[in-house]
């Protein structure tokens, strides 16, 4: 990292802008700043920490104290600082919070921090890319200089810029804190990170080996209850569960004996009792068959007359169809008969006489003579048929009147529609006229008012301005009073500290002289008059005035005389501007304004009014016009729809009187021709009715004869005397399958039994029943004592299956466990030495064995400086022994004294001592970091102060170490009051401190 470029302004002592171009160093590698005490050579340093980590640790973190006294309302504050880091140029500007007027003039208020980070892009490897952003806010800029550059701010303080009070500090620190310094530097943090995983490591083969335990002896709990032990355990061991292995295994082998043997005795038992079961099925199929044997022979009578019976009624079945066929022809003859008979009857009921010629019209009845022939009823239903003819046309007529009615009606009233919705259209129509000439009226007085729009808009602009006018001179009127009343009160103030700093400046040189005596000694020359003898030295006052109050009267009244040329401006600017609103009103005071912006404001909106209602009207006007031209083309329309109807209403009326001409011709003696046309269709129905039954009478005759004929011949056939015989022997069909299953089954039955009794089986059976109770019991006994064998057996061999499975299952437990073990035993051992602990004797980390290594080339890089700045006296030591109450050790330093050969506490040497061990340390370990690749490269250093600690021939030694840096490319900013460095380094940066008490920085403009 290397610091390129400092701006700033309003920071610490700095009022104005300054610059300081650190490049323009680069060739005379050591500069010095300098100039006199609280000049603000820190400030410098202050303002580099600042831009880069928001804080100055000097100031404890307030960024109120960072804006200097000296700057004024409107004055910035910031700090700009230029840096380089891996070959990449940034741009970092960042100002603090702090204190300003409001804008109102009234309090203060706090301005709220900025940042902006920028990188200079170099494509080309020229920066002649431009500036890039990055960030704008402070917390985003935090963040991108935390990858940028990885220092914290107290490291940062402790390696690249030695500020005042802290550069002895990591040549003091403790071994924790030099070690988060190292290891941000050299970016060991990993080896923490593998400290870390190491422990997680061993922590989770702690838990694997935990959780086998924990496996095995559940399995060993299970494998005990497999065992039926529920005795104490003894910690689970590869022996344990063979032996249990081995026992089950020994169970279940007698188990095994056991139920063969029972198994045995009960195939016995059961041959036995299956043998003594069979004799007794024999016995009772034999009684069985002999009981059937009788009681079947004992029915043999009532078997020969069933079958008998069934025999007659086969021949009683052949002649059933032909009765069945005799007996409906005689019914449909009967019905027939009963069909004429109810036809004749309604046909010579009374009905009207009918006139002599078939068909004229008016015959009101038939004169049919009853009962007729069919030829005589074919010639009535012919008549009745040729009347019925010549009524189509007029029920046609008649059943067209009701929509013919319907039509009239709804013709009247459209006509009456017509006619009122005729009338209406002529009453609109002759009301538009007037209305079209009284919206024209209102739509020309509106273009007239319209017309004056913009003239009352100016005249409303003019009145508005004056208004305003007129209210700006009554504010400004009470500003200027006020503002007069301050430029009096700065007035009187600056006289008082006018008046004050004249009094200061004469007490101070009146006060000249007693200062000269002051520092007059007898026997030395005096510096005015060269005497060596001082007689009557000048006394001076009781209250002495000193630089600072000299400069403080200045001040004053510079701020005072600031002050009351800002009350005169504001004065005349109060005037000004009073005097431009009064030309404004012309004199005129703010009722009258006010009342011509009234009346201008009224007329501008009667303009407004008028026109926004010229479209409408112009609408209205316009839909008048066209509803007028509709109106009259809806008169004409609804004219000829009146007179259509009209028409049409006439024609239907005249129709429907010439149907009531022909209807009534036709209707004679009844109501209506739909009456007459169904009193004939009613004597059509009855005439064709009789006429069907006479057939159907002289049909029914003749197949009853023949019925009659074909059953004669199948009772002679069948051996019936008559159709009675035929009738007793005839048995219904369910009757007959009943009797043919019951002698079926007699017949297998008596064959059936006697198939049985010839059985070989039955042939020498015992008489005696035989007794299977005892042998029953002694099976079941037996199959009791097989059950409970099989049981037992059954269990032992589920309980050594699970078994063999938990010894597999443990046997591969226990071989993981000891890989395991032996895993967790290394990683513990070797996290243990990683983390310090036993067996590490050192108690030192991994992390700091790395950086212990680091630190001791930090050491040697110094040493080499240091011998030769104490002439060999001193040299630096590493030291890891081991620290006090268990501490980490292993970053530890010590100080070795030549003169006495022995090592002794860094913090033992005196001021000067720590002040050149320190700087040895810082440039050891700039010149480290530096050389390693993988850490940051730290190209400037700053040492404040420290210097006046060392003899003229000690300062000789380190200023020549330290020009001795110039070779490896390093810038190095020195502050100091010493003055023979003032000597020997020619590039300076001075402090001066102007009259107004600010301080302006010489020698740091940028050159080229």
């Amino acid at each position: 990292m290397k610091i390129l470029r400092l701006r700033l302004a309003g920071f610490g002592p700095y009022k104005d802008e300054q610059l300081v171009d650190f490049e323009r160093f680069d060739s005379d590698g050591i500069f010095l700043i300098s100039g006199k005490t609280g000049a603000g050579k820190s400030s410098i340093l202050d303002a580099i920490c600042f831009a880069l980590y928001n804080q100055v640790p000097r100031f404890d973190g307030s960024e109120l104290k960072l804006r200097s006294d000296h700057c004024e309302a409107g004055d910035p504050t910031f700090v700009e600082l230029d840096f380089s880091v891996n070959q990449s140029r940034y741009r970092l500007r960042r100002s603090p919070a702090y204190e300003r007027p409001k804008k109102n003039q009234v309090g203060v208020t706090t301005a709220a921090p900025t940042a902006v980070l920028q990188v200079l892009d170099d494509a080309d490897g020229s920066y002649n890319g431009g500036w890039r952003g990055i960030a704008a806010k402070p917390g985003a800029v935090g963040h991108e200089l935390d990858t940028i550059l990885p220092l914290k701010v107290d490291q940062f303080l402790q390696v690249i810029l030695l500020a005042q009070n802290r550069f002895q500090r990591f040549l003091l620190a403790k071994t924790e804190e030099r070690r988060a310094v190292l290891r941000t530097l050299f970016n060991t943090g990993r080896f923490e990170q593998l400290e870390a995983a190491l422990i997680l490591r061993r922590k989770g083969l702690d838990e694997q080996l935990a959780t086998s335990q924990r496996d095995l002896e559940q399995d060993q709990t299970a494998a005990a209850q497999l065992l039926r032990d529920e005795g104490p355990l003894a910690a689970p061991t590869a022996g344990w569960f063979a032996a249990a292995q081995h026992d089950l295994a020994g169970q279940l082998d007698a188990a095994t004996i056991e139920q063969a043997r029972t198994m045995a005795e009960l195939t016995a038992a059961t041959d036995r009792h299956q043998s003594l079961l069979q004799t007794e099925q024999r016995q009772l199929r034999r009684s069985a068959a002999a009981s059937a044997l009788a009681s079947l022979d004992s029915r043999q009578d009532d078997i020969v007359r069933e079958r008998s019976d069934l025999q007659n009624a086969a021949r009683a079945a052949r002649v059933w169809p032909q009765v069945r066929a005799r007996h409906e022809a005689a019914s449909a003859l009967a019905a027939a008969e009963s069909a004429l008979a109810a036809a004749q009857a309604q046909r010579t009921g009374d009905r009207p006489a009918e006139t002599a010629g078939a068909g004229a019209a008016g015959r009101s009845r038939s004169d049919v003579a009853s009962p007729e022939t069919l030829g005589q009823l074919q010639l009535v239903i012919d008549g009745l048929l040729g009347r019925l003819g010549a009524l189509e046309d007029a029920l046609a007529d008649e059943l067209a009147l009701p929509e013919l009615d319907n039509e009239i009606a709804e013709l009247l009233i459209e006509q009456l529609e017509g006619t009122r919705a005729l009338d209406a259209a002529r009453a609109q129509a002759d009301a538009l006229p007037e209305q079209i000439e009284a919206i024209t009226a209102e739509h020309s007085a509106a273009q007239l008012a319209a017309a004056r729009q913009s003239d009352t808009m100016i005249a409303l602009d003019r009145a508005t301005l004056t208004l305003e006018a007129a209210q700006t001179v009554t504010r400004l009127s009470s500003v200027l009073l006020t503002a007069q009343q301050a430029e009096l009160t700065a007035s009187g103030d600056n006289a008082d500290a006018a008046a004050h700093y004249e009094s200061v400046l004469a007490r101070r040189f009146s006060g000249f002289a007693a200062e000269l005596a002051a520092r007059l000694v007898t026997g030395d020359a005096c510096a005015v008059c060269g005497s060596t003898a001082h007689p009557q030295p000048a006394l001076g006052h009781d209250d002495p005035v000193t630089t600072h109050d000299l400069n403080t009267a200045r001040s004053t009244v510079t701020d005072r005389q600031s002050q009351l040329l800002v009350a005169q401006n504001a004065v005349q600017s109060v005037n000004l501007r009073l005097a431009e609103a009064r030309a404004l009103t012309s004199g005129r005071d703010a009722a009258t304004v006010t009342a011509e912006h009234d009346a201008a404001t009224a007329a501008h909106r009667l303009a407004d009014r008028a026109t926004a209602t010229l479209p409408d009207l112009q609408a209205r006007l316009a839909q008048l016009q066209s509803t007028m031209t509709r109106a009259a083309t809806s008169v004409d329309q609804l004219r000829g729809q009146r007179d259509q109807a009209s028409t049409a209403h006439a024609f239907k009326v005249s129709q429907r009187e010439a149907i009531f001409g022909r209807l009534a011709a036709q209707r004679g003696e009844f109501d209506s021709v739909r009456g007459q046309a169904t009193h004939l269709h009613d004597e059509l129905t009855q005439a064709r009715t009789l006429a069907t039954a006479l057939s159907v009478v002289d049909e029914c005759g003749a197949a009853e004869d023949a019925a009659q004929s074909r059953l004669t011949a199948q009772l002679a056939e069948e051996a019936f005397t008559d159709e009675a015989a035929a009738l007793a022997a005839r048995l219904d069909q369910p009757e007959i399958e009943r009797r043919t299953r019951a002698l079926r089954v007699h017949d297998d039955g008596l064959a059936a039994a006697r198939a049985t009794l010839a059985q070989p089986d039955l042939a020498d059976l015992p008489t005696e029943p035989v007794d299977v109770l005892p042998a029953a019991a002694a099976a079941a006994a037996a199959s009791t004592a097989r059950d409970a064998a099989l049981t037992r057996q059954s269990s032992l061999v589920d309980r050594t299956g699970t078994l063999s499975a938990i010894v597999r299952r443990v046997g591969s437990l226990f071989a993981a466990s000891a890989q395991l073990h032996e895993m967790q035993q290394q990683v513990r051992q070797l996290a243990d030495v990683v983390h310090g602990d036993e067996p590490n004797t050192k108690r030192m980390r991994l992390e700091n064995y790395v950086l212990a290594a680091q630190l001791e080339e930090i050491v040697a890089a110094a040493n080499i400086r240091l011998r030769t700045m104490t002439s060999g006296r001193y040299t630096l030591e590493h030291d890891d022994s081991l620290a006090f109450g268990g501490a980490r050790s292993g970053l530890g330093l010590a100080i070795r004294d030549e003169y006495t050969g022995r090592a002794r506490p860094t913090h033992s040497l005196s001021g000067g001592e720590t002040f050149l061990a320190s700087l040895a340390l810082a440039l050891g370990l700039a010149e480290v970091v530096t050389g390693q690749a993988g850490g940051v490269t730290l190209d400037t250093l700053f040492v404040d102060e420290g210097f006046g600690s060392l003899d003229g021939e000690t300062l000789e030694t380190a200023m020549s170490t330290l020009d001795s840096l110039r070779a490896g490319g390093r810038t190095i900013g020195l502050i100091s009051h010493v003055d023979s460095m003032k000597e020997q380094i020619p590039a300076t940066l001075r402090i001066v401190v102007t009259d107004r008490g600010s301080s302006e920085i010489e020698g740091g403009d940028a050159t080229g």
